[in-house]
């Protein structure tokens, strides 16, 4: 067995602690962007110019050899573009509420999406917060071509929520129903 397989081998048998504070922004170096619809990159270069980035929060949480747990929190309205994952995902709210669909799921309420589905949903009014659970620690996302009406109203959307969310707080940290 070579030192670094034994490293990972080690690391998977011991408890490890992991603490919110330390929970770095989640970066490229785990989660690679295989979009190759054309037009996508620039269409993500403008929503980004008029504050796409304002509009959200990842983290990621704990990663180990075939394991991952991101947290995300989504502000008010965010539009999320349909993508899929090359991974199964395992969503649980914490705070909050979103649109799936037909369905408005809250806290304590979650959702499973298999590999390579396409999904995506609406935060609510509040904005909405939920782990991610994957038993991987590398996987990608691939956003898909969306029409122009989504671009157009992506940028509506955040012209009119970004001053908002600047001083948005996280549904956690309002008044009502929690995880817990």
């Amino acid at each position: 067995m070579t030192s670094a397989a034994a490293e990972t081998e080690n690391s998977a048998k011991r408890i490890q602690i992991y603490r919110a504070g330390d929970a770095p922004l989640l970066t490229s170096d785990r989660v690679e962007d295989n979009t190759t619809a054309p037009g996508i990159a620039d269409r993500f270069a403008e929503l980004g110019r008029a504050g796409f980035g304002e509009g959200h929060q990842i983290k990621r949480v704990f990663s180990a050899p075939g394991f991952t747990l991101t947290y995300v929190w989504f502000k008010s309205g965010f539009p999320l573009p349909r993508h899929t994952h090359n991974a199964d995902c395992l969503y649980y709210i914490i705070a909050g509420e979103l649109t799936f669909g037909t369905e408005t799921l809250r806290a304590n309420d979650g959702f499973f999406v298999p590999a390579d589905v396409a999904y995506t949903y609406t935060p609510g009014p509040a904005g909405v917060e939920v782990l991610e659970f994957r038993a991987t620690n590398r996987f990608d996302i691939r956003f898909l071509a969306a029409s122009p009406s989504f671009w157009s109203r992506a940028l509506e959307t955040i012209s009119a929520e970004r001053a908002g969310w600047a001083t948005q707080p996280r549904p956690q940290d309002l008044p009502g129903p929690r995880a817990g």
